[in-house]
């Protein structure tokens, strides 16, 4: 029969959110441009940029769950969707190992030099940067107080995330929905004691390489960590709708990479910024 479907693969038709989500980002970055720049108008910009990203991605993962539950998803579909966000996550390991680089390069090679009336004087001798030992001018944040408690937390939602997918494998729906309600109110209660932590900081974000760094590092890392707790919301709400089975449900089993990916990132950070990186320095 002519136009009937004799593969397993699933041909997307023409759809409008590619295009729009294209024009937000563009005016998204834009306006934050404007912004950097002061540039009159720059919250409008901003506004519509992030405006138009929200309704792309509500949209378009509406459309996803929608062919999904529609039995579009094929174990072709379903294979070829997890290589997509395997090749995700790997592109999130580089963007973090941009951060560990640059950490580590001001650290192990703290300052350029210059010589002035033939005496060589080093350009950030009193940063209080992390490769010279002692730290000087600047306090740092005790590793073993509340680092320690985000990275106990941290590990005890992996713990329920992962209580979470076995329970959906083995048909428990109501381990489930416990496990990932644990896991979203521990990833809430993770960003709040970053936020408490950063309002508390003994050093702001510019003035020296160390609490950029620190700063770009970790403040990233909080960002995945809420775009992981949405994520892992939408995961209860359509859980609560029924959808999910124990053969079909990648959108949980993506989240729950993402979820164990952030976790890794955050024992890197800790082990490298917060206990290596505040080693011998005054503790605030």
């Amino acid at each position: 029969m002519a136009g009937a479907k004799n593969h397993e693969y699933h041909i997307l038709p023409p759809d409008i959110w590619p295009i729009i989500g294209a024009i937000s980002a563009l005016t998204f970055t834009t306006g934050m441009v404007f912004f950097m720049h002061e540039m009159p108008n720059a919250y409008l910009v901003l506004g519509l940029g992030i405006a138009g990203l929200i309704a792309t991605f509500f949209s378009w993962f509406s459309n996803i769950v929608k062919e999904a539950e529609g039995g579009d998803h094929s174990p072709v579909v379903q294979l070829h969707l997890r290589y997509g966000m395997i090749l995700f996550i790997a592109s999130e390991v580089m963007f973090f190992v941009g951060w560990f680089w640059s950490w580590f390069d001001f650290s192990l090679f703290p300052a350029p030099i210059q010589i002035v009336d033939g005496v060589t004087e080093n350009l950030f001798s009193q940063s209080g940067f992390v490769g010279q030992f002692p730290h000087k001018g600047i306090s740092v944040l005790d590793a073993f107080d509340l680092p320690l408690l985000n990275t106990l937390i941290l590990l005890c939602s992996g713990t329920t995330v992962t209580w979470a997918h076995h329970s959906l494998i083995h048909g428990d729906r109501e381990g489930l929905k416990k496990g990932l309600w644990a896991t979203i109110i521990l990833g809430i209660v993770f960003t709040c004691v970053q936020a408490y932590e950063y309002s508390h900081a003994p050093f702001g974000f510019g003035g020296n390489p160390y609490s950029s760094a620190f700063y770009m590092a970790t403040g990233f890392h909080g960002f995945h960590v809420l775009v992981g707790t949405i994520f892992l919301i939408v995961c209860l709400v359509r859980t609560y709708k029924g959808h999910f089975t124990p053969r079909q449900h990648f959108g949980f089993e993506a989240a729950a990479w993402y979820w164990h990916f952030v976790d890794v990132v955050w024992l890197f950070l800790f082990i490298a910024v917060y206990v290596w990186g505040g080693w011998g320095a005054e503790i605030h």
